[in-house]
């Protein structure tokens, strides 16, 4: 019940936890690092992965899957690649009771070994694109770990694709990551900055990452999806090369992208609150809820019940009926505002005199009637449409609210602990470095969005925040999950 959860302004992390398990979206595990994703979380990891998959799919991408197990020289020949993820990594060296005579690395990420299919499958320009994603589990050994933000196991998709020029590579890596920014706007109703990350900040062995960066309700940035143009260097690595159609030899051009469960803690700590999970509709499994006021001719408020959600359920509305005499409305109301069911429809025996019934949205916990009759799934329609519209909205005022500029380092410093901050940056990695060690703040994205830099002139020029050297640019800093 949501009695259980902390208020977000006591303890914004133990609220979260405390919302995580009081929903039961997930637990911890005997396992250490690892959790439990009971039915409630994997419900919302289903529809996101639905819809992810058809937008995939609507791109010309088709799904494959790849060994869990990468052999040690596999990892060993992108030198970038093994150097940015051998601190987190999960190896086996012992199997049928014997020693192995290679070490075998647990899925990290999979570019190593889908790239030793790839040599084999591409020997021409005929052979591509090639347009995979896999969806499957990876281990990487966190020291710290957070239900759904940071786990040593957790789910993800990973899009791999080669390409036969560098013009190819660079215009997925933009569509994907256009994907992803869709979907965090148009199902999570999250709004997103897309841009660049800094080479620090760029996955190991690319030559570029583009990134979406969420604001949550602390303040705090959430990458919430990646994009990587990987150049040439997994091809090199693995010798892959194709004719080319004037007959002459290249290396492949690869790119990767990809999204995890991390998606189902952005959408807590995007919109929940106290009283616990805040759903956008599109991804909720169970969109509305009934609960009969059993009084009276309880079968006749059972039946009225049972007909409403049969119609609903009809048009494509997810509906169900809790009509249980164990537990008292009162403890119902609260139960399905705690899992985040977006509407709750409530029906009496003096409603259904009435012709009516009593709907009230989870996001703002308005009340509305509605007559009971054939408009009333397009009535109900209209609530869900709203509140996603209105989701999406309410949480954009929120980033622009706790978006600022930044001219002194001093402003900066203070400005960094409430949300976003907007500042020239002189490109060094050694003043990023430093900013980092100081405030913990880093540079999140350097915005692509034409929209995002004409309003806050990310490419004026001026004067780093830090160093006071000149900057040919504004970048977005923040402290991040």
């Amino acid at each position: 019940m949501a009695d259980k959860i902390t208020a977000r302004n006591e303890d914004y992390s133990q609220w979260y936890i405390d919302l995580v398990r009081s929903a039961k979206l997930a637990d911890y595990s005997d396992v250490r690092g690892c959790m439990v994703i009971r039915p409630n979380g994997y419900a919302i990891w289903e529809k996101m992965q639905a819809a992810l998959d058809r937008m995939f799919k609507e791109t010309g991408h088709v799904n494959a899957y790849f060994p869990l197990f990468i052999p040690e020289s596999f990892i060993a020949k992108e030198a970038e690649h093994i150097e940015g993820f051998a601190p987190e990594c999960a190896v086996v060296t012992h199997g049928g009771g014997e020693e192995l005579a290679e070490k075998l690395y647990v899925r990290p990420t999979s570019e190593t070994i889908i790239w030793s299919s790839y040599k084999k499958w591409i020997q021409s320009y005929r052979d591509l694109p090639i347009l995979i994603n896999q969806w499957a589990n990876v281990v990487r050994w966190e020291m710290r770990t957070r239900l759904f933000l940071r786990t040593t196991e957790f789910l993800w998709q990973e899009g791999h694709t080669a390409h036969a020029t560098p013009e190819e590579a660079q215009e997925e890596v933009m569509r994907m990551i256009g994907v992803y920014r869709t979907f965090a706007e148009e199902y999570m109703a999250m709004p997103v900055i897309m841009g660049r990350k800094t080479d620090s900040e760029k996955f190991a062995g690319a030559e570029e990452t583009y990134c979406i960066e969420a604001m949550m309700q602390d303040g705090k940035a959430l990458q919430a999806g990646t994009s990587h143009n990987l150049g040439q260097n997994f091809a090199k690595a693995f010798d892959c090369q194709f004719q080319t159609k004037d007959s002459g030899l290249d290396y492949v051009w690869a790119t990767s992208w990809g999204v995890s469960t991390r998606l189902i803690g952005a959408l807590i700590m995007a919109h929940s609150d106290d009283r616990g999970l805040v759903l956008p509709p599109k991804l909720a499994s169970r969109q509305v809820v009934i609960i009969p006021i059993l009084r009276g001719d309880k079968e006749e408020v059972r039946a009225h019940a049972r007909f409403i959600a049969k119609a609903l359920n009809q048009k494509g509305i997810a509906t169900f009926v809790d009509d249980s005499e164990q537990n008292s409305p009162g403890w119902k109301f609260a139960e399905y505002e705690l899992q985040g069911i977006p509407v709750r429809i409530e029906l009496g025996p003096r409603d259904i005199e009435k012709g009516i019934c009593i709907a009230a949205r989870r996001d703002s916990g308005e009340k509305i009637e509605l007559q009971l009759g054939e408009e009333l799934p397009a009535e109900v329609q209209g609530l869900l449409d709203a509140m996603q519209k209105e989701m999406y909205q309410k949480a954009l005022r929120f980033r622009e609210e706790n978006t600022v500029e930044a001219t002194t380092y001093e402003e900066f410093k203070e400005a960094v602990e409430k949300g976003f901050v907007i500042a020239h940056w002189d490109g060094t990695p050694e003043s990023e470095e430093k900013i980092k060690e100081e405030t913990k703040a880093t540079i999140r994205v350097m915005p692509e969005e034409a929209g995002y830099i004409e309003r806050y002139g990310m490419h004026e020029p001026g004067t780093c925040i830090y160093s006071g050297n000149p900057a040919a640019r504004k970048v977005v800093f923040a402290k991040a999950y």
